[in-house]
């Protein structure tokens, strides 16, 4: 049993826990996800970690209600306890492969869509704190779903905001502000929809830069047994959960991924029906 030290509502349909796992946070580093049981006969979510603290024995995981489970996660509060938090799972980012003193020379641009501010904020906190310039994007859709504005600006050099509707910062999507910003950096790491990483690799692309994405939201059991978050890398079938969820970005085949987003959608569906869970994003 793990326990939820803290909870925050950080929009209608997005929350913020901090749950007591000791083990957990020693070992844990950017770029890894948990796998979280609410209940004994809850499914498995498999959850990045947002951040996590070795002296308090604490993870924190963000989390956005899109079905029946996310919403019983969600609706849990402080002082409940989940069944089962397991990890840290996958492979930590590229660049802790870095000697930590030549992270220091480094330029990275950071492309967060949504809810995929929360894996992005402890890879940028890590590589800030190393010495790294560190500029991040931040795009939703509205003012309303930009989370995490005021801990990010202390995790890199400079922030920007885009909104589609341009109720916040500059009123665009984020490839905009990518080709404004150019190819300065060595690395752009983007983390969010689909459709956000496709439209950003093609952009990094006519920057000539390189660029990593996560598909961790394709993953379903975290363990590369049930095989939905298949996919292919450079030609090669590879599973989101064991062997990343980080990938070059100019490898992964994006329509692919897209299509596999959707092979549950009708039981999803079903299953937000019976439980009488409606869905206003």
């Amino acid at each position: 049993m793990f326990k939820i030290s803290g909870k925050k509502q950080l929009t209608p349909l997005i929350y913020s826990l901090e749950v007591e796992a000791p083990r957990i946070a020693k070992s844990a580093k950017p770029g890894q996800f948990l796998i979280v049981r609410p209940t004994e006969n809850g499914e498995r979510v498999p959850l990045t970690i947002c951040d996590y603290d070795a002296e308090k024995g604490t993870v924190r995981i963000v989390v956005q209600i899109a079905g029946v489970s996310s919403s019983k996660i969600c609706m849990m509060n402080e002082g409940d306890f989940l069944c089962d938090v397991a990890g840290p799972l996958g492979k930590p980012s590229e660049f802790m492969d870095i000697p930590y003193e030549e992270l220091k020379n480094k330029r990275y641009l950071f492309v967060a869509g949504g809810v995929g501010a929360a894996p992005v904020y402890p890879q940028a906190m890590y590589l800030h704190k190393a010495g790294a310039h560190v500029d991040v994007i931040i795009g939703a859709r509205n003012k309303d779903l930009i989370i995490m504005e005021d801990e990010m600006k202390k995790a890199c050099t400079n922030l920007y905001i885009c909104t589609d509707d341009g109720s916040k910062g500059e009123k665009g999507v984020v490839t905009l502000l990518m080709e404004r910003l150019g190819n300065n950096y060595d690395m752009c790491v983007a983390i969010g929809p689909m459709i956000m990483m496709k439209f950003a690799t093609l952009t990094a692309k006519k920057l000539n830069l390189p660029i990593t994405v996560s598909l961790n939201t394709l993953m379903v059991d975290g363990t590369g047994m049930c095989g939905a978050c298949r996919v292919s890398v450079a030609g090669k079938t590879m599973f989101a959960c064991v062997d990343g969820p980080e990938f070059n970005g100019y490898d992964v085949d994006f329509d692919e991924a897209m299509r596999r987003q959707t092979l549950y959608r009708k039981q999803e569906q079903d299953a937000n029906e019976a439980a009488g869970l409606v869905l206003k994003r």
